[in-house]
Order: structure tokens, then sequence, then C-alpha cells
């Protein structure tokens, strides 16, 4: 998501793009688009790489919530909006069985509890900078970026509404999540 198409002039609030907006825009092009803070984000189709970690990480990560019952695991794409100038489509996200009212048929209205982006090329920087603030800000309750180049996992856990970081994993190792205990997954299966 390097790509802004908004000017590069300050913004007013008038000249901010909102849902309503975004609403208007084709879905059917292939192009990921967001909203971050008013301004129009997009990225092409993730790669293959991208995409099998992504089938694995949320098949794993799915059959541990089903199994226990805690809620629903969905993908991208999926519109999250957190304000009407922030519209995302994480690759991941959970949501908990007592947060199942931000559900709607359209859309997810409020925040998830978890969040899992991939890092690609493009979005990197969004990712890791932008994306992680406004999760903070809209009480995202933990936020894991998946590197695929260095194939570690970072998982940030709220704290005090900032986000703090919980654990770190690398190639052969586990990571554990402190929003979902016991969960415990190896990158091995991850990554390979």
């Amino acid at each position: 998501m390097s790509e802004i198409l908004t000017s590069a002039q300050p913004k007013t609030k008038r000249d901010l793009l909102t849902y309503d907006d975004y609403a208007t825009f084709p879905d059917n092009d292939g192009i990921r688009k967001e909203i971050i803070e008013g301004d129009l984000f997009m990225s092409p189709a993730p790669s293959i790489k991208h995409q099998l970690i992504l089938k694995r990480l949320s098949q794993l990560l799915d059959q541990f919530v089903q199994r226990k019952s805690l809620g629903e695991v969905l993908l991208a794409p999926c519109d999250v909006i957190f304000s009407n100038i922030n519209i995302f489509q994480p690759d991941i996200l959970y949501i908990s069985r007592e947060n199942f009212e931000i559900l709607t048929e359209l859309n997810v209205k409020g925040a998830p509890d978890l969040i899992i982006e991939i890092l690609s090329p493009s979005t990197i920087d969004n990712d890791r900078n932008y994306k992680k603030l406004v999760y903070e800000k809209h009480g995202v309750k933990e936020y894991w970026i998946v590197d695929p180049q260095e194939e570690n996992i970072e998982v940030w856990s709220s704290k005090d509404a900032r986000f703090q970081l919980f654990h770190k994993a690398r190639k052969t190792q586990k990571i554990n999540s402190k929003l979902l205990e016991d969960l415990e997954l190896d990158l091995r299966e991850i990554f390979r």
C-alpha cells in the first residue's frame, strides 16, 4: 500500500476520504483499497508466498478458535471500519464471542480483538507504522506482524491503550499469544 492516491497537500476535513467515498470504489479490479486517516492506499494482489502463509496461519488459528468455541476468524477481503476515515482490510482478524456486536451483514464495525498483517514489500511502512497506530488508537487488543522474508512473527499486545511487544518468534520457534491463552503455533508449519 505504498501508493497514496490523494494529493500531497495538507488535508482539511472536506478533503478527507470517508466510508461513503470508499463504498463507491470498484471491488472487482483486484486492487486492495484501504483508507487510513482519510487517505486512500492501494496495493496489488499479494504474492503467492504471502497467500500460502495467510492460508496456513489462518487455518491453524481457526482450528484453535473453533476447538475452544472462542469466536470467529475472518480473512481479507473483509472491511473493518474503525471510523468514517479509517477503513481497513486486514489479512486475518479474530473476533471473540463477547465482541460479536461489531459484526454486521456487510462488514466489521469496530475493533477486532486480534489483527494479523503479513508484510509485503509495498505495505511494510503502513503495517509497521500507520496501521499499528490506528489499531492501537481504536482498541485492538493484539496485533501480529508476520514477516515472510525474515520468517518471524511479532506479537504486540495492548497495555494501557499502548502496544507493547509481547513475543517475537523466528523460523523454527513457536509463537504464543497473550490474548489467546494456550495458543502455541509452530512457525515451521506457517513458513514451510
